[in-house]
């Protein structure tokens, strides 16, 4: 029997009392899993399916080409993120985020070190981290920007010029992208709030050009609600 740890991203009822998980896996990357009787009555194990909620999974062996079916599991670290409305907004955004975007992405321990990172850092209630945490991604992807001594970030090169190329890449917006790619730990640097709703939309803009059939999440319109 396999055991596996992994951030639960999005999960769907099957039949009347069956559901099927998809997840981001510490060994396998992204995965879909089986899980037979989590809607029964009984079952009390439903209230641990939550947006990036590390869990551990027993998993019974794989027979033929079929999806993986878990025998049982476990949260591996509980936390109060859920009951915190900003935090719990940002979990489902971030979770939606990644469910729509790394459904090819293989074993990748960095994003699943950032995910922990990010976790923590939500925990601590950092309402900005997942500004901070998006650009991080796109550093693991190998496609952040190149930095230079040019002012306004060009989201189709990926690269700083001289002058405005999207107007979504003010000089404030830009002066903000080139801080988190430089300072060490950008988990630390505050964003102005003012900035936050533009940047967040910067960000997806850049995604839209370097990252391969991206997926704008249906939560942002939330998100964008809760830190207007």
């Amino acid at each position: 029997m396999n055991s596996q740890n992994g951030f639960l991203l999005s999960y769907i009822k099957y039949g009347e009392n069956d559901a099927v998980l998809h997840c981001f896996t510490e060994e396998d990357g992204f995965q879909s899993y089986f899980l037979k009787g989590i809607y029964t009555k009984k079952n009390k194990k439903k209230a641990l399916l939550l947006p990036l909620s590390k869990l551990n999974f027993s998993l019974n062996p794989l027979k033929g080409n079929g999806i993986q079916t878990i025998s049982k599991f476990e949260m591996v670290k509980s936390n109060d993120i859920y009951t915190d409305i900003r935090c719990n907004t940002v979990v489902f955004f971030i979770s939606d985020f990644l469910n729509q975007n790394l459904r090819h992405e293989n074993k990748n321990h960095t994003i699943f070190s950032c995910l922990e990172e990010f976790i923590d850092e939500l925990q601590n209630r950092n309402y900005q981290s997942h500004l901070i945490f998006l650009i991080k991604i796109l550093k693991i992807q190998g496609v952040a920007p190149l930095i230079n001594d040019s002012r306004y970030l060009d989201p189709e090169t990926g690269t700083f010029t001289s002058e405005v190329m999207h107007q979504m890449f003010t000089g404030e917006i830009s002066a903000v992208w080139k801080s988190i790619l430089t300072i060490e730990n950008p988990y630390r640097m505050r964003i102005p709030s003012r900035f936050r709703k533009d940047f967040l939309d910067s960000v997806l803009v850049y995604y839209h050009y370097h990252i391969t059939e991206f997926k704008i999440p249906a939560s942002l319109e939330v998100i964008q609600q809760i830190f207007e």
